[in-house]
């Protein structure tokens, strides 16, 4: 079987770890992003800029396998997010067909933001999409670009995700942090070794010709209440000081489930918020 093509478009953290990923299972990966001097040694890189109608002027010019598209809003209101998901997706396509590819099958990186349960509910993919906000507005009108584009495709919603260079949690439980108990905030999270692991796992199984659902949900084992959490990495931190401000109480609580994945022969790597914050304190991540 000859190497198989990716192009990522969008290659920052979670696209760079899941081309390091890729390449060391022998695949030619293309990384598309503004900078692409910070891209991993191995990647192909495809200066470009997703927000701008014009093609890249290095884009690959042979076959493409597969698209990632794994973009990341720089702007964080409506017009931002209409301008990453919707139209940086709209132009992809347009320049793979520009370019006459027909990947056999793209994944689009979504966000579990397109769920507005907020009582506790286990959430799968067959559950009602109710985003009351713009971000999961935009991000199902994206998902939609992507799974009526006449190219094979698969929606992985990823959870909240954490990892190295993203301990806004840690930073907050060591000042002390407060969160409401009663009734339970119940947080999903993945580890961004694991978010990209799972896009590499399910690259790899339709790679095997194993036919792949339309949506995934990208989280650990393990959602948990928030208070939980931070009750864990207090003891973990040996922070024993309080802030002077009121609980915090955020808005939404889900519990989203994993098992579609896992069905298909994924497992996590850090399966709940205690081995992956474990390995981030230790260094060994």
């Amino acid at each position: 079987m000859s190497a198989p093509s990716v192009l990522i478009a969008g290659c920052g953290d979670v696209g760079s770890r899941l081309a390091t990923q890729l390449l060391a299972g022998n695949w030619q990966v293309y990384g598309l992003r503004r900078s692409i001097s910070r891209l991993p040694a191995g990647v192909i890189g495809v200066a470009g800029d997703l927000f701008n109608a014009e093609c890249p002027a290095d884009w690959p010019s042979g076959s493409l396998d597969y698209l990632v598209y794994s973009a990341a809003a720089t702007e964080h209101d409506e017009a931002g997010y209409r301008a990453a998901y919707v139209e940086g997706l709209q132009h992809v396509l347009g320049w793979l067909k520009q370019h006459g590819q027909q990947p056999k099958r793209i994944l689009f990186v979504s966000s579990s933001s397109v769920y507005g349960q907020q009582n506790g509910e286990w959430v799968d993919e067959s559950s009602e999409t109710v985003a009351a906000g713009y971000s999961g507005r935009l991000m199902l009108e994206a998902e939609q670009v992507a799974l009526t584009s006449g190219i094979p495709a698969s929606i992985v919603r990823l959870t909240g995700i954490y990892g190295p260079g993203r301990e806004w949690l840690l930073t907050q439980v060591r000042r002390g942090y407060r969160v409401a108990i009663d009734p339970p905030l119940y947080g999903n999270r993945i580890h961004v070794d694991d978010a990209a692991g799972l896009m590499a796992f399910l690259l790899e199984t339709d790679r095997r010709g194993v036919a792949l659902d339309d949506v995934y949900i990208g989280v650990d084992d393990a959602p948990a209440p928030l208070a939980d959490v931070v009750a864990w990495l207090r003891e973990y931190l040996g922070v024993t000081e309080w802030a002077e401000d009121a609980s915090v109480r955020r808005t939404g609580s889900k519990r989203c489930s994993n098992g579609r994945a896992k069905a298909l022969g994924w497992t996590p790597r850090y399966a709940s918020f205690r081995e992956g914050y474990a390995a981030i304190l230790e260094g060994r991540c």
